[in-house]
């Protein structure tokens, strides 16, 4: 038994992930689709979704607005680059949207690009298909529940298997199952894996 990771041909102008209900269509902005692997895997954000135009008038991105839910509240996202120029109607709209307390994260390529989260998820990201046996997932998991907050590198040894369990534990991290520090450090040894907090 497998979990559902098997290669799929993807769509490259649509965003899939397990934070996301439906997959989310992209502008023509690679700073987006960063920015979304970011939040994918950013351990504060609980869901991302993507509300069409026909729900916010004057919508600001790819006709539509791209919501992020974290445990501070409910923001649009808002990267500088793939910013249009807004008409006094538009301002209107996001005007109309902090009314409703949905704020935006404005994030600039700087911020994007910043690093070594940019590399970081990257390479996670790179793993989101990746299949994971169902003894290897429940043995991860088993893991991080009984001893808690663990070192990358402790963690892997602690796994006999005749497969290198890394990118097992890469791919739990995109299905939104652990989490990973991928801001303090680059990844290797010393990163530290978190069971994925569900409050």
């Amino acid at each position: 038994m497998r979990m559902s990771h098997a290669p799929q041909h993807r769509r490259p102008d649509l965003f899939v992930s397990a934070k996301s209900r439906s997959a989310i269509p992209l502008p023509d902005c690679a700073l987006v689709e960063d920015a979304l692997v970011q939040a994918s895997l950013d351990p504060a954000v609980r869901s991302l979704a993507f509300v069409p135009a026909a729900g916010v008038p004057a919508a600001p991105v790819g006709g539509g607005v791209i919501l992020v839910e974290r445990d501070d509240g409910r923001f649009w996202l808002d990267v500088e680059e793939a910013r249009p120029r807004r008409t006094i109607d538009e301002t209107r709209t996001m005007e109309g949207l902090a009314c409703v307390g949905v704020r935006p994260i404005t994030l600039t390529s700087e911020e994007i690009l910043r690093e070594p989260r940019f590399a970081n998820s990257r390479q996670v990201w790179s793993y989101r298909d990746h299949p994971v046996g169902f003894a290897m997932r429940v043995r991860l998991l088993e893991i991080i529940d009984e001893e808690g907050p663990l070192r990358l590198g402790r963690l892997l040894t602690s796994i006999r298997s005749d497969r290198d369990p890394a990118p097992a534990v890469l791919a739990l991290a995109c299905a939104d199952l652990l989490e990973l520090d991928l801001v303090s450090r680059s990844l290797g040894p010393a990163t530290m894996v978190r069971a994925r907090s569900r409050r």
